[in-house]
């Protein structure tokens, strides 16, 4: 699923520039374009993580979870039978890495706990809770370092970063012309594109120093929002 760039573009430019005065520009739009998909992806995992606390199994909230993940899922990405050195990955080998989720033995799928450094010299100094391999861990500082060292290969799931959206253009005497051939959609779950364009607005409002145009897209931003989490 993706959202059509020009979609988004024409209804921006149905609120903005009524009367074709030429207020956003093409290059303003994929400016802003840009820096909304990348708020609304970014709310995702905290709202996860709101959601995910002190709520129970109420199922109005666990419904809302779902939604979250399925959105999120979007942009989900696996990467199997990694190679470790002695226990480490370099996990900036991962070109388009957004956010890290979970990690695994290659092998036996056992899920690797990710503890922070004190947490794991807590762990090595007992023998019934050093790290095995049926209980690994790992510590991401500058990679990930695996414990215990002989795991070679590992699975990686991950958040990859969504490809920047770029309403591309010709001009045909004087007049931009939509080029579905070097356009990029928003790389986003369908259902955000009416907050794509209440993001964009507000946006343009403050370039084009429009207050009605940044005041519609504010108000419709804060009710679509409240909307979605009722």
């Amino acid at each position: 699923m993706a959202v059509s760039i020009d979609r988004v573009y024409q209804r921006v430019l149905a609120f903005a520039n009524k009367e074709q005065r030429g207020y956003l520009t093409p290059q303003q739009f994929n400016l802003f374009a840009d820096q909304a998909q990348k708020e609304i992806i970014e709310q995702y995992f905290y709202d996860i993580n709101q959601w995910s606390r002190g709520h129970g199994n109420d199922t109005e909230y666990s419904d809302m979870l779902s939604v979250l993940q399925e959105k999120i899922g979007i942009l989900e990405t696996v990467a199997t039978s990694l190679t470790t050195i002695s226990g480490f990955y370099n996990h900036s080998g991962l070109i388009g890495m957004y956010k890290l989720g979970s990690v695994y033995t290659n092998d036996t799928k056992i899920e690797i706990e990710e503890v922070n450094s004190n947490e794991l010299y807590n762990m090595q100094l007992a023998p019934l809770t050093a790290p095995t391999l049926n209980r690994p861990v790992y510590v991401n500082s500058g990679g990930l370092n695996i414990y215990p060292n002989t795991i070679t290969k590992i699975d990686i799931t991950y958040i990859k970063k969504p490809n920047t959206p770029n309403w591309g253009y010709v001009v045909v005497h004087g007049k931009t012309l939509y080029n579905d051939n070097i356009s990029v959609n928003f790389d986003i779950h369908d259902s955000e594109e009416t907050e794509l364009v209440y993001r964009i607005l507000a946006y343009a409002g403050i370039s084009i120093e429009k207050p009605e145009i940044l005041q519609a897209g504010s108000q419709g931003l804060v009710s679509q929002i409240q909307q979605e989490k009722q």
